[in-house]
């Protein structure tokens, strides 16, 4: 059936000299594969619309288990701003290759919300670390790995916890704590506080640089313990920042 959904390009494979096939994210039917016919020559309007990291409308015609067909397509938002930092490209490129991983797990449509959604709040200037870990932490639920962010890990308790340890995968508390390093509240609370926000309120982001930069790092490390992702992006970024 001919349709139009507005998407992400998440990869773009070449096909023969002068097509292509793009992987698109849409809300509407989750990860599609779409055959583009012509659109790799420098010449065809469809080329630049259809590329990796191009936030698009597409015209199909749409065959639901199958390659669509590209009819038209449009770009919805050119991302200037990002595409012209090399670090903000760097951070696009991860959370593109995050998401193309997470949607493999499941099909939820509030993935496609919150990945345009950061990536439009990347476009208007608001901190990439921030943001990336924004989206990392509403990614493990869906990656069926997020810590319980109310209680500790260990006994359950809700009201004294202590400090956030990726090794033991989550909060501990007080009463449970070993040899842990026992880290500000404010960060126990932010960490909790990315899981929940909704990425439409943030309007801007101030968050001072010692607490971004532990959570970044204890993003990481859970990561690399739990989610088995090893991603070459997130080792590019790592060697930028």
């Amino acid at each position: 059936m001919n349709t139009e959904v507005e998407g992400f390009v998440l990869t773009e494979t070449p096909y023969g000299e002068t097509s292509k096939i793009i992987n698109v994210l849409t809300r509407e039917y989750g990860l599609i594969g779409i055959m583009c016919k012509g659109a790799k020559s420098l010449k065809n309007r469809y080329r630049v619309p259809t590329m990796k990291l191009s936030y698009s409308r597409f015209s199909i015609i749409y065959k639901e288990n199958k390659l669509s067909t590209l009819i038209s397509a449009d770009v919805i938002n050119p991302l200037k701003t990002i595409k012209s930092d090399i670090l903000l490209v760097s951070f696009l490129t991860y959370i593109t290759e995050l998401t193309n991983q997470v949607i493999k797990q499941s099909n939820d449509h509030k993935i496609y919300d919150d990945f345009i959604k950061i990536i439009l709040k990347l476009e208007n200037g608001l901190d990439p670390v921030v943001l990336t870990n924004i989206l990392e932490i509403k990614y493990l639920e869906y990656l069926g790995v997020l810590f319980n962010l109310d209680e500790c890990v260990i006994c359950g308790d809700k009201k004294n916890i202590a400090t956030f340890d990726p090794d033991k995968g989550g909060y501990i508390c007080s009463n449970c704590l070993t040899n842990e390093l026992i880290v500000d509240k404010k960060i126990i609370k932010m960490i909790r506080l990315y899981y929940y926000i909704n990425i439409d309120s943030i309007k801007e982001i101030k968050v001072d640089e010692e607490t971004k930069n532990t959570i970044n790092k204890y993003l990481d490390l859970y990561y690399e313990r739990y989610t088995g992702l090893y991603l070459n992006s997130k080792d590019f970024l790592k060697k930028l920042m």
